[in-house]
């Protein structure tokens, strides 16, 4: 069998357990990997998280000579199905129809996995030439949000921390090198309860939170700079208060989501929803203050051209004859948790997909063999070796 060919067996069975995040079990599918893991003498361990469930798998070869150790980085989980009734396949498919492999995951991140162990495999076998090492992180909590792969791998005492990470999300155009940060929170709206016939009642929570979602929705944010392509972004996310119709509510929540930048950073956002709050509690007084409660922050970040991993990556590519451009998104990823950590990482190269969540999810498997030359030949440069 052929080294494509192998990882496209791979990729179909990964496919074919589901593993969706939050519903399906996730053995089957960790059950796949470690097979194969196992069949080809791979080094590997599984990663455990809350409540020692498993996160993930982390392959990792040794290089024989000293050097920096990098990562790469495909989830094995998986958004969910949505309407099965409007795929015109079945979503567990793994099958491969004119060029295409079929299925949930195949774009999102099953075939860049199969993918990384298949390297994994070639750099197994002239690992004592190689400057450092090489790690494999699949990672079973990514589309939950908790990335408890990513996070489990960096707490590990056994794991050398890597000094640059590649994510296998996909697409042909683009390296993606950046992305905005983000600022997250709930924020509790009190207010007097009573009945809502009554003379006496004044607004309730649910009014106040309308007034909020107002004075927040019309702050004033700035635009984006020369160091950064994006400018910041707030949206209101959620807005949960009373019930049913004679009772004045006396709580409303909301979330609120910030995509946050170099130039208006997590205190720039959080300061923007305080004030708010805090103009609110001044113009309709309430038995007790709005409060805040901060959910997740994240920060900003952007590659440069010459920055690694991104510089070899891109120069891969190129060398490969494909039209590639650096792109910093506007959703943040994992990359985003790693820059935290001070972690430099490309988020996205891969092969050409449609359906990335939604329906009649496949991957192109005639961008395959560029893209594995690409990673191949990206991980070789920074090992040291070719």
């Amino acid at each position: 069998m052929t080294a494509h060919a192998d990882v496209i067996d791979l990729a179909q069975r990964l496919i074919r357990c589901p593993s969706r995040a939050g519903v399906d079990d996730y053995e089957p599918v960790l059950g796949v990997l470690e097979d194969w893991l196992a069949g080809r003498g791979l080094p590997y361990r599984r990663l455990h998280g809350d409540k020692d469930a498993a996160v993930g798998l982390l392959i990792e070869v040794a290089g024989g000579r000293p050097g920096p150790w990098w990562a790469l980085d495909a989830c094995v989980d998986t958004a969910p199905y949505g309407d099965e009734a409007a795929w015109s396949f079945a979503p567990d498919s793994g099958e491969v129809v004119e060029g295409w492999l079929r299925g949930r995951g195949a774009a999102d991140s099953k075939l860049a996995a199969a993918m990384f162990c298949g390297i994994a495999a070639e750099l197994q076998g002239r690992a004592d030439a190689l400057h450092g090492g090489l790690a494999v992180l699949l990672d079973v909590d990514e589309h939950t949000g908790g990335f408890g792969g990513a996070r489990a791998y960096l707490a590990d005492p056994e794991a050398v921390r890597p000094a640059g990470v590649l994510i296998g999300y996909p697409g042909l155009d683009e390296v993606v090198v950046g992305g905005r940060g983000l600022w997250r929170a709930t924020i509790a709206v009190h207010a007097a309860s009573g009945h809502s016939g009554s003379r006496s009642t004044t607004s309730g929570a649910v009014s106040r939170a309308a007034r909020l979602v107002r004075l927040l929705e019309e702050a004033e944010l700035p635009g984006a700079d020369g160091e950064f392509p994006l400018p910041p972004r707030l949206t209101v996310t959620s807005c949960h208060g009373g019930q049913g119709f004679s009772v004045v509510p006396d709580l409303c929540e909301l979330g609120v989501d910030i995509r946050t930048t170099p130039g208006f950073d997590a205190r720039a956002a959080e300061g923007l929803v305080r004030e708010a709050v805090g103009e609110l509690d001044v113009r309709l007084p309430s038995p007790r203050p709005t409060t805040v409660t901060r959910v997740a922050a994240w920060p900003p970040y952007r590659l440069t051209e010459d920055q690694q991993p991104a510089a070899a990556l891109l120069e891969a590519a190129r060398s490969q004859g494909l039209t590639v451009r650096p792109k910093t998104a506007g959703p943040s990823n994992i990359g985003n948790l790693l820059a935290g950590e001070g972690i430099p990482a490309t988020a996205g190269f891969g092969v050409r997909y449609e359906g990335l969540h939604g329906v009649d999810e496949r991957a192109c498997l005639a961008d395959l063999p560029a893209v594995h030359a690409v990673y191949r030949r990206t991980v070789l440069g920074l090992l040291g070796s070719s």
